[in-house]
């Protein structure tokens, strides 16, 4: 990123005040919070990312007011903790969710501490500041940032939260391993964020820098001198006579005459020669964070920027349309539905932030339209219609993976189709894109697999034909609903009822069998719950509350709630308040029905995974996308609405542990205890969980458990089966330097597996040639 001609963006006193409110009194630049075993008390690199983002968000809604609400006053923020779930409630309204925001934050203080462990990034001096390559390491910021809004402006905003990560752990690290602070600097480097301005007064090969220090504190060792330098790491490159250490216990040079060190990364000396100076160390490089991303949000503008740490709280809308010649009805339902939406929505905070739609037939599917204005949206679905075709079946999948592609994470899908897929093969890859994007997806068919077909048709298609919708919903925490053209649009109807802001509440046992009850647990933060009940071969049902009131399947209001029913598509919506404990559900049907739970919730979660590393550069987490079996696994939650503040309290809301359920069979696989980490108002849970419980490779749901304020039963699910894999291959992005050629293939691939090191390199002889 080359930036304008002009100054680095000015900190206003609201953030400069804010500043001295987020930092302890001690402070560290490991990589996330499993670190906070080796230096307890100190802050992460994790925490420094976060912070900066809150900042600034809070710097975007106080010059930004907004629409119909009292403007924000920065007083109302001083002298508490900056949290997300706050800034939103009072920008706003109370009760909007920062979920969104919260996830896409996370994606980018992850890449941030995947640095440490990434075999080409971890020891690489250019990406940390090592070893007096300091212009060296400017050059690779500037290109991370470079490469940060590229990818924002593609739109492509999972790869620039990992750029940005990359680029703010480099950044931090100056301050951190370069000598800065000695020098007595106040404010951060004027000129590491201009290229065209040269960095001054550096250190050269032979000047000497550092004395001889034998203790694990090393305060004096630097020489009296005015250059900048900063420490040398490992054995690559070796360090030449009379230059520092970064020290500590990891760095092999620290042993070499000069001894010691200079680095100021956690609270413990024997981690940090310099560690009574990682205070300065992290105000300054927080101050930084904060100039970086002050400067990509004047480069995008508020609108782009927003959308690249998704400041919202509304989840996007796509929709993926079969337009052969017999879904005129369809089409109709989904143009009714979308229009219904962007009216409902237009100007509050739930209004989609982004829209997606994606047509298909035989033999082709897209083109993507994407827009964030609801008015071109409905212009384009306008425009589509059922023409031709008429056969089966017809391109689906590519199509979902085209809207996947282009849908931000924690979204929601809908699929309008009558006909069964043609292209099946991509049925794992689809699947495997809705976990990692975090968006379910719902398909609505007008065709039911069970009764004769009336579409023209080549050849004979098989009754399991549908059974890649249902693979990919079960993946997804989605569904597959089958109606007919007469229901379709009072079907389409839960499009606006289930957007991604619901949670689906589990349902005990989790797949209906005949004969017995299904149950499940109202807790006093649910509202608006919702029952829906489908499938051809349903004859009756009933819902019955604590109390013992019940109600069956008449449409109308009753006791509990109102009934709507078209044709074998019931939905119940449950007067507020609810009333609190175990309810029930009993189904007759002669098949087996579908049965889905949701409500609107203030308390919801996220959740990653970790494995601990403690050979590398740093100890700390390596994040996963997903466990491996056979190696001890960490999970971490983050509790997003009220519980958030509460989880170690006896009043409030909080969660005590994590149940592990096979998928699809719901046979419980053990549970671990959930505990409190880092400050109790940032709600983070984390729970190990042993190898014995991740032992076979296989999908398995995540449900935490606890109580709310009054003592009733706490319970919600993760949106999203997880997948324990046998081995892991994570393939992270390469990115050449200025002028420097790309291979024609990535040069290594990172390998997690149980019978070996976390961390082990794969040369490139060795990977499969499709790799």
């Amino acid at each position: 990123m080359r930036p304008a001609e002009a100054p680095p963006p000015h900190l206003g006193p609201v953030v400069l005040v804010l500043l001295q409110l987020l930092l302890p009194p001690t402070s560290a630049f490991f990589p996330n919070i499993w670190s906070l075993l080796a230096a307890p008390g100190s802050i992460t690199h994790q925490d420094l990312t976060e912070e900066a983002v809150l900042n600034v968000t809070l710097q975007l809604f106080l010059e930004r007011p907004p629409p119909g609400r009292p403007p924000l006053r920065p007083e109302d923020f001083l002298g508490r903790t900056l949290l997300a779930d706050d800034l939103f409630a009072a920008y706003f309204g109370a009760g909007s969710l920062s979920r969104r925001f919260r996830a896409a934050v996370g994606e980018v203080s992850r890449a941030n501490a995947a640095q440490d462990f990434l075999p080409t990034s971890k020891t690489d001096p250019d990406l940390h500041f090592d070893a007096e390559r300091l212009v060296q390491g400017r050059a690779r910021l500037l290109t991370a940032l470079r490469e940060t809004l590229a990818a924002a402006r593609a739109l492509d905003h999972t790869l620039s939260r990992q750029r940005l990560g990359a680029a703010l752990h480099a950044l931090q690290d100056f301050y951190s391993h370069s000598n800065w602070v000695e020098l007595g600097k106040e404010q951060p480097h004027p000129r590491l964020l201009w290229p065209w301005q040269e960095l001054q007064n550096l250190a050269q090969a032979s000047d000497p820098t550092c004395s001889d220090c034998e203790q694990l504190s090393c305060p004096g060792n630097l020489l009296d001198f005015q250059l900048l330098t900063s420490g040398y790491f490992g054995t690559h490159p070796l360090k030449p006579p009379g230059k520092c250490s970064h020290g500590g216990h990891f760095d092999q040079s620290s042993s070499q005459t000069p001894r010691g060190g200079i680095n100021k990364d956690s609270t413990a000396p024997g981690f940090s020669p310099h560690h009574q100076l990682h205070l300065q160390a992290a105000k300054l490089a927080l101050q930084a964070s904060i100039q970086v991303l002050s400067l990509l949000r004047s480069r995008l503008g508020d609108r782009n920027f927003s959308r690249l740490l998704d400041i919202t709280p509304a989840s996007s809308l796509s929709f993926v349309l079969d337009t052969t010649g017999s879904m005129g009805e369809e089409i109709n339902a989904a143009k009714i539905q979308a229009r219904s939406i962007a009216e409902q929505r237009r100007g509050s905070p739930l209004e989609p932030a982004h829209y997606v739609l994606v047509p298909f037939h035989d033999p082709g599917f897209g083109p993507v339209f994407t827009t964030s204005d609801p008015d071109s949206f409905w212009q384009q679905l306008n425009k589509v219609h059922a023409l031709g075709g008429g056969d089966e079946p017809e391109m689906c999948l590519s199509a979902v993976e085209l809207a996947l592609l282009h849908t931000p994470p924690l979204s929601d899908i809908f699929v309008f189709t009558d006909a069964s897929p043609k292209d099946a093969l991509l049925t794992n890859r689809v699947e495997s894109l809705t976990q990692e994007r975090r968006c379910r997806v719902t398909f609505l068919v007008t065709e039911d697999p069970s009764r004769a077909q009336t579409r023209a048709r080549r050849e004979v298609l098989s009754p399991r034909r549908f059974e890649p919708y249902e693979a990919i919903a079960l993946a997804s925490g989605g569904e597959v609903i089958f109606t007919n053209d007469r229901y379709i649009q009072d079907v389409a109807t839960i499009v606006g009822e289930s957007m991604a802001d619901l949670v689906t509440l589990p349902l005990e046992p989790p797949i209906l069998a005949p004969g017995r009850l299904l149950a499940f647990r109202v807790d006093g933060l649910l509202r608006r719950i919702t029952v829906r009940v489908h499938g051809e071969s349903v004859s009756s049902f009933w819902i019955r509350n604590p109390a013992g009131v019940s109600q069956s399947q008449e449409e109308g209001e009753g006791p509990l709630g109102h009934t709507r029913c078209f044709g074998q598509f019931w939905i119940v919506t449950m007067n507020d308040p609810p009333q609190a404990g175990t309810w029930e559900i009993q189904v007759t049907a002669g098949g087996i029905p579908r049965v889905r739970v949701q409500a609107r919730t203030s308390l919801d979660f996220l959740f990653h995974f970790g494995i601990p590393v403690e050979d590398g550069p740093h100890p700390g987490l390596y994040p996963v996308a997903q466990p491996v079996a056979g190696l001890q696994t960490q999970l971490l939650v983050e509790v997003t609405g009220p519980g958030s503040r509460a989880l170690s309290g006896h009043r409030g809301p909080h969660f005590s542990s994590v149940a592990l359920r096979r998928v699809p069979e719901g046979t419980e696989l053990g549970r671990a205890p959930l505990e409190p980490t880092g400050p109790p108002q940032r709600g983070l849970l984390a729970a190990w969980l042993p190898p014995m419980l991740l032992s076979e490779p296989g999908s398995f749901s995540l449900e935490l458990i606890g109580q709310d304020g009054a003592g009733q039963g706490l319970h919600r699910a993760a949106l999203q089966p997880c997948t324990v894999v046998p081995v892991l291959l994570e393939w992270p992005p390469w990115f050449p330097d200025p002028g420097q050629q790309s291979p024609a293939q990535p040069p290594y691939c990172q390998l997690l597996r149980p019978s070996g090191s976390p961390s082990q390199d794969l040369r490139q002889p060795q990977l499969p040639p499709h790799l």
